[in-house]
């Protein structure tokens, strides 16, 4: 007897809970950033009234990707496949843009917080990833069951 919607394996459910276990408090922390800033901005008129001025769009691409990478998580919960690699190009992305502002090592105990940032939101999409590639494998039944 075979199961139409086949999930996977335990493994693959295991690594399948440690992902969303993972990504739960990640996209709820982004989600209610999110809302405070729009709240802000319908209320106020600004999204952040403590900005600094005059600030490049290079310097503000690193948080919308990460917030796009953080959204790709969200969609992985429920097309892993999909969710995972999206959120592992904004991610990739991030990186480039981070690394194209300046070096690494100018102030490590700061720019250090991006990357590590970026690490937290990469081993869930990962996960994700892997599990989307192990469930879609079909299972292979012995003895003619």
């Amino acid at each position: 007897m075979t199961k139409d919607n086949y999930t996977g394996d335990r493994a693959t459910i295991w690594i399948r809970r440690i992902a969303r276990i993972w990504s739960f408090p990640i996209v709820v922390f982004a989600l209610i950033m999110f809302a405070g800033y729009t709240w802000s901005w319908v209320t106020t008129g600004i999204a952040d009234p403590y900005a600094v001025e005059d600030v490049s769009l290079v310097e503000s691409l690193p948080p919308i990707l990460m917030f796009l990478s953080v959204l790709g998580l969200g969609i992985a919960w429920r097309w892993e496949r999909w969710g995972g690699t999206i959120s592992l190009l904004f991610l990739l992305a991030t990186i480039v843009v981070l690394l194209s502002q300046g070096p690494i090592t100018q102030e490590l105990s700061r720019a250090a917080v991006p990357y590590l940032m970026s690490l937290v939101i990469a081993i869930p999409g990962i996960l994700f990833l892997v599990c989307g590639c192990r469930s879609s494998k079909k299972p292979t039944f012995k003895n003619g069951a």
